[in-house]
């Protein structure tokens, strides 16, 4: 089974802007590393030049990975989504219960999560408990501060 992950097409974006980067700048530096190391005589005692196959092979990971995540990168059709209960990319407008507190989030994949620009992991706490929620129902979260109840205010894309 392929392992399909699903972006907005602004997350994909940022995914091939990485990968741009790491073959265009950092490839290069680290072909210039190694040259430069080698440069400097005896490769077996050289520790610049260890250091630097090392941080190629690295990159070179970090390039692979990132190329396999693209190429089974699918982006969802954000108009597609049901607003009648909460999905993935909802936006979703939660009131605390307790003390009245307003918070509106996004759900968003893991690799997609900002909690300062309100998008929340889909696998967090407050998401895993708000999908599949209408707006009007009260879900409870179990926080490291104990349960938390939350009414959902409103559910958009």
């Amino acid at each position: 089974m392929e392992d399909v992950k699903y972006y907005t097409q602004e997350g994909l974006d940022a995914l091939k802007q990485e990968l741009s980067h790491l073959e265009s700048v950092e490839r290069p530096k680290i072909s210039q590393a190694i040259a430069e190391a080698r440069d400097k005589g005896d490769l077996s005692e050289n520790a610049e030049y260890d250091a630097a196959k090392e941080a190629q092979g690295l990159l070179e990971m970090k390039i692979a990975n990132l190329r396999n995540l693209i190429s089974k990168a699918r982006v969802l059709d954000e108009s597609k989504i049901d607003v009648t209960k909460v999905l993935i990319y909802s936006i979703v407008k939660i009131k605390n219960t307790k003390n009245n507190a307003v918070m509106t989030y996004t759900i968003v994949p893991e690799s997609e999560s900002d909690f300062k620009a309100g998008k929340i992991s889909v696998s967090s706490p407050i998401a895993k408990a708000l999908i599949g929620n209408s707006k009007g129902d009260l879900v409870t979260v179990q926080a490291p501060v104990g349960a938390m109840e939350f009414e959902i205010l409103e559910v958009s894309r």
